[in-house]
């Protein structure tokens, strides 16, 4: 028996009173006597359980509302484009001028079954996020793979500020090699001028600190050193430092995914030049209070690179001359060739490295071998420049 069965018995049958009968049942007065009022009214009708639910909804969406956010939804997914509750409200206010909070906006998606879960996420919370304060502080790179539609795999090289999110460049090539990595930095700062320091992975087109002090700068460290460009590179096995072009690079990705597979390298740079001239002028960013990257990277000034005194790249080799009498070293990435003689061959030396001079000490006896100023232009050094 339901308990506004019971209270209606004691107070009609038994004839007690309502304050008796709340006082009994942990109910309140004013509770009984609606009820008992219900009964007199309906009878036993008034016995059946009702619902809680409000007569009216005065912040509900109309059914037309719900239609357009279930018509975006498919518009944006379609495109590769994000479709989240934030940019939906986005393009209702701008498209529509519709105002409609993203909470209602994910309500009415997950019940018309429309959002997948993801329990595996890492919640945003767990990350220690950093930004940079002005336009060129810091640009971050990456590079990714693509397939062509034959299969072939080519790679795309990003340069990304970190402040405004803005594609600086975006660029196919059949591989990233360390030349390409400073040719498309050289354009970048030609098109945005020079940052003030640039964030990448430990890729060996991007650095050389992990290949054991061999092979010393790379073209892009050279580039960088010159220009007073600080260096920072992410921990091994740690891509979240470079998140952000990580994350454009996954947004690249579901773009072009929803497009006809290119055939040939120029066909990807002009699906890849039409991304990202919606990414960086059409499409709100939500780390940017909505507002596109290109009105984020107009709006401030730009950061420039920070003087720097002492840009000379100091290092010590250890190596052994080759039986032909010659030993190598690299400068700017490239494998330059410096003759010492055959009757020093198999002979081991060290190498004190101070810019473009190279000082060659036979390791055993400290004899100065030899002590040329390294010329950039040639693969094999002249024997009569000392």
């Amino acid at each position: 028996m339901s308990r506004a069965r019971l209270v209606i018995t004691a107070v009609v049958v038994e004839g007690r009173t309502h304050a008796d009968v709340a006082a009994q049942y942990g109910l309140s007065r004013s509770w009984v006597t609606r009820l008992v009022a219900r009964y007199r009214a309906e009878g036993p009708a008034a016995f059946e359980a009702r619902s809680r639910r409000p007569n009216t909804t005065p912040t509900a969406i109309s059914p037309e509302v719900v239609e357009l956010v279930v018509n975006l939804r498919s518009e944006l997914a379609a495109q590769g484009l994000d479709a989240g509750p934030h940019t939906i409200c986005w393009h209702l206010a701008q498209r529509h001028q519709i105002t409609v909070s993203p909470a209602t906006v994910r309500r009415r998606l997950v019940e018309l079954g429309l959002v997948e879960a993801n329990p595996k996420k890492r919640p945003r919370s767990s990350y220690t996020r950093f930004e940079a304060d002005l336009p060129n502080e810091c640009w971050q790179s990456d590079f990714c793979r693509w397939a062509l539609a034959d299969g072939s795999t080519v790679e795309v090289i990003t340069w990304l500020d970190d402040c405004s999110r803005y594609a600086l460049s975006v660029t196919a090539h059949r591989r990233i090699t360390g030349p390409i990595a400073a040719a498309t930095f050289d354009h970048t700062c030609a098109d945005h001028g020079i940052p003030a320091s640039t964030l990448t992975d430990n890729a060996m087109v991007y650095t050389t600190r992990l290949s054991g002090g061999k092979g010393g700068r790379n073209a892009l460290e050279s580039r960088l050193a010159a220009l007073g460009v600080a260096q920072k590179n992410s921990k091994p096995n740690c891509p979240t430092t470079c998140g952000k072009v990580e994350r454009f690079q996954q947004t690249l990705k579901k773009w072009l995914k929803a497009r006809t597979p290119p055939h040939s390298l120029d066909q990807l740079q002009t699906q890849i030049d039409e991304f990202t001239r919606t990414y960086n002028h059409h499409r709100p960013h939500r780390s940017l209070g909505r507002s596109t990257p290109a009105a984020a990277y107009t709006r401030l000034p730009k950061a420039t690179p920070h003087q720097n005194s002492d840009r000379t790249h100091y290092r010590v080799r250890r190596d052994r001359i080759d039986k032909s009498g010659t030993v190598t070293i690299r400068h700017n990435g490239k494998l330059h060739h410096i003759g010492i003689g055959r009757a020093h061959k198999h002979t081991p030396v060290i190498l004190l490295v101070d810019g473009t001079h190279t000082r060659v000490i036979d390791h055993t006896t400290g004899e100065l071998l030899r002590q040329p100023h390294l010329d950039p232009t040639r693969d094999h050094q002249p024997r009569h420049k000392n």
